[in-house]
């Protein structure tokens, strides 16, 4: 890679890296783990960057890589010990007229969302980021068709976690 791709890189990384910290935050459960997938996701960034050749955008491109890395890396982790999820740890002190209630909305949709199989959380992802059908099925390399259907049985399935 020469120095104005390198340069070019940097740019594009650091005005899009919220896309690798919303993908480490849905497929990790503490900083440390946050901070390694994200290491990982920009390394691979960094590996395939000299075969983007522009044809999708840059952030569809980036939520592709982040995704893919994200779930071969959760598929691997599934073996290991499980520990104490760190946000279900929290010490709080609460002003007496502060309302929680969207926070702690947040909270049930995130537990709902880490429920999930992998490509369901990476669709719901992409959902919340407001991507269209188009973007989805371009990032998930699956039809805007099948998106549209996996979208609604996942919505289906959250509905039935959050309301049992």
């Amino acid at each position: 890679m020469n120095k104005d791709q390198e340069h070019n890189f940097l740019e594009l990384l650091e005005e899009h890296q919220n896309i690798v910290h919303k993908v480490c935050r849905l497929y990790t459960n503490d900083y440390d783990a946050h901070n390694d997938l994200f290491q990982e996701i920009t390394i691979q960034l960094w590996k395939a960057y000299p075969k983007f050749r522009g044809d999708a955008k840059f952030s569809t491109w980036m939520y592709r890589i982040g995704l893919n890395t994200a779930i071969t890396l959760y598929r691997k982790s599934k073996r290991r010990v499980t520990t104490q999820d760190f946000d279900a740890v929290q010490f709080k002190i609460k002003a007496e007229d502060y309302d929680d209630t969207e926070e702690e909305q947040l909270k049930l949709l995130y537990s709902a969302v880490k429920q999930l199989n992998d490509i369901e959380k990476a669709l719901v992802l992409l959902y919340l980021e407001d991507k269209n059908y188009r973007e989805i099925s371009e990032t998930m390399g699956i039809s805007e068709v099948n998106a549209r259907v996996k979208m609604n049985r996942v919505k289906t399935k959250l509905r039935t976690i959050l309301n049992p």
